[in-house]
């Protein structure tokens, strides 16, 4: 079974040729992070996700979690994996340093979660979410509840979850039910949670649980629904736990993957009601919400990309490996590895090229991010921050779309040792799965994506990013004519989308997910094609990485660009097949 090593030197080439690293080291406070001190830092992050969190996966996927008398244990190598990660200070690279955080950019923070989630996805998404928290509560927590509780949420000996949905309420979260009375200067909860990620495990001392709820006289729906701090043991003013709070895992889930992390059903309220601390304002929880969803929403979508360089990886040691038939082009008698047999380098060139895709945007977006929150031009901060709120639903859900497929012909490539679990193939095919569903369905980011961020804004930024790629292309050193030909496929559905939004909306989203998918090969094109010229500037140096990278655009260009006036069309006119079925029909 293949071995996880960090990509670092792609890593870094796409950090510094696509995510603009250069231009992020002179935003203040990123002054000193060098390529130099990032190259680094990925090194060490590499040590760690091959020598402790790789050799635990398949562990942690064959024993999973155990709930015994209300305590959920780990797998073995778990909890000490954990208290090696914090002990490192992995869990607060991107934060404030007055609460402990290394003060790191956001996009170097998001290579060194790809290294988690490549490594170990299931032990990955308890520092995931904790990051959500962490970002959550500095943004609209109360002085108080941030010096009681960010210092522990940033060094990692607490932990944070994300409490949404109920057994009623899935996606919908206006029919969120769980309450939440006041009684002096805090709240009691009631309710019940599920799909809880981390919900109740044996890493931390204490979990810091983020809870929608409602107070008795707010208004139905979603504008009814506040947000509540509440943790598995109540915490002193000195900092010190106190009582159990009136909450409990009343069981875990038996999933298709993740098997080692916890995915809890909670129980809030039982007896006298959870303690719990309201952030911000009532009926205001959606909006603080969307400020960790948010940054979930690009943790998963990362997750694709992690899991597809991780299913690469082991496709194509075993490709290097297996001996089976002749070579039919150079021919020969005596069988050879099958990584010279055409189909086998048809796919895993479709791996890698749509791996370093996804890769670039992530990383692309990561870097916008870092501007968006540094930048002292108010302009252009809020420039980038529209550009990271378009294309968020499209890292999510492209990205994740990406994974599953990646994954799955890393177990074709495998051929029928890929349907076995020994291999490891299939490991990876069931953890992706789970990506397009977390943090809302894929279908829920791309309408969130033509309905509020193209139609709602008859679609000024989509437009901007169309001629920043046109501009971009127009001064490359080689023509384009795919990549060209899928701006303007874009340009013409997202024409379309403002011109039907106001007359038949449903029709429009019928075409929601092959927008999105649009959307995401085209952005995705034009950063590996820039990759790859930028890589050929370096060929002298680099001869091995301009290959490849001339390799991965060329494979993605002819096999995938050439889809957009195809999802363009779909777009247009492929809704109509949805819009007039009937349920009967279906």
């Amino acid at each position: 079974m293949s071995i996880y090593h960090a990509p670092v030197e792609e890593m870094l080439f796409t950090m510094t040729e696509v995510g603009g690293l250069a231009k992020i080291s002179e935003l203040p406070g990123c002054e000193e992070v060098s390529a130099d001190l990032v190259a680094a830092i990925l090194e060490e992050a590499g040590k760690f996700g091959t020598e402790v969190l790789d050799p635990i996966n398949r562990i942690g996927d064959i024993e999973g979690c155990v709930l015994d008398n209300g305590v959920v244990r780990t797998p073995p190598g778990f909890k000490e994996a954990y208290r090696q990660f914090i002990d490192g200070g992995w869990n607060g690279v991107p934060f404030d340093p007055e609460f402990g955080g290394q003060g790191l950019p956001w996009i170097v923070a998001t290579a060194i979660a790809e290294i988690w989630h490549s490594a170990n996805m299931s032990f990955a998404l308890c520092p995931m979410l904790s990051m959500g928290t962490v970002e959550l509560l500095s943004t609209h927590g109360t002085p108080a509840l941030k010096e009681l509780y960010l210092a522990k949420l940033v060094s990692g000996e607490w932990n944070g979850t994300m409490n949404l949905t109920e057994p009623h309420a899935g996606s919908d979260l206006s029919r969120v039910r769980s309450k939440a009375v006041k009684d002096g200067d805090v709240y009691r909860i009631f309710g019940q949670k599920i799909f809880i990620t981390f919900g109740e495990h044996d890493f931390t001392d204490n979990i810091v649980h983020m809870v929608l709820a409602r107070t008795p006289d707010a208004p139905d729906g979603i504008k009814g629904i506040s947000l509540f701090l509440v943790p598995k043991f109540t915490v002193g003013q000195d900092g010190s736990l106190g009582p159990k709070n009136d909450l409990r895992c009343g069981s875990i889930e038996h999933k298709l993957g993740i098997n080692a992390s916890p995915t809890a059903v909670m129980l809030f309220g039982e007896n006298d009601g959870a303690v719990g601390y309201l952030i911000g304002e009532e009926n205001r929880g959606i909006e603080y919400m969307f400020t960790m969803m948010n940054n979930a929403r690009l943790a998963v979508g990362l997750e694709g990309v992690a899991i597809a360089e991780r299913a690469y990886q082991r496709a194509r040691a075993f490709a290097g490996e297996r001996m089976q038939s002749r070579d039919v082009i150079a021919g020969g008698k005596e069988p050879v590895a099958i990584i010279n047999h055409p189909d086998v380098k048809r796919m895993l060139l479709s791996m890698r090229a749509q791996t370093e895709a996804v890769r670039g945007l992530a990383y692309w977006v990561a870097g916008k991010l870092d501007i968006s929150k540094r930048h002292p031009d108010s302009q252009k901060a809020a420039e980038a921050q529209r550009l990271v709120d378009l294309l968020t639903p499209v890292v999510k859900a492209w990205s994740t779309d990406t994974g599953v497929e990646v994954a799955n012909t890393g177990v074709q490539v495998h051929g029928g040792m890929g349907f076995i679990e020994e291999t490891g193939a299939a490991q990876h095919l069931r953890d992706a799965r789970i990506a397009p569903i977390y943090e809302g369905t894929n279908g829920i980011q791309a309408i969130d994506l033509i309905g509020r961020k193209v139609f709602r804004e008859n679609g000024e930024t989509v437009k901007i990013l169309i001629e920043e790629m046109r501009a971009s292309v127009a001064a490359m050193a080689t023509p384009h004519p795919r990549l060209a030909a899928a701006i303007d496929a874009l340009e013409r559905a997202t024409d379309w989308v403002v011109g039907a939004g106001g007359t038949d909306f449903g029709l429009v989203l019928a075409g929601a997910t092959p927008y999105l998918r649009l959307l995401g090969i085209t952005v995705g094109g034009w950063l590996l094609v820039g990759a790859a010229e930028a890589a050929a500037r370096q060929a002298a140096q680099h001869p091995t990485l301009a290959a490849r990278k001339a390799a991965a655009a060329k494979y993605f260009a002819l096999h995938i660009l050439i889809e957009a006036p195809m999802r363009a069309e779909i777009v247009i006119n492929g809704g109509t097949a949805i819009a007039e079925a009937e349920a009967s029909v279906l």
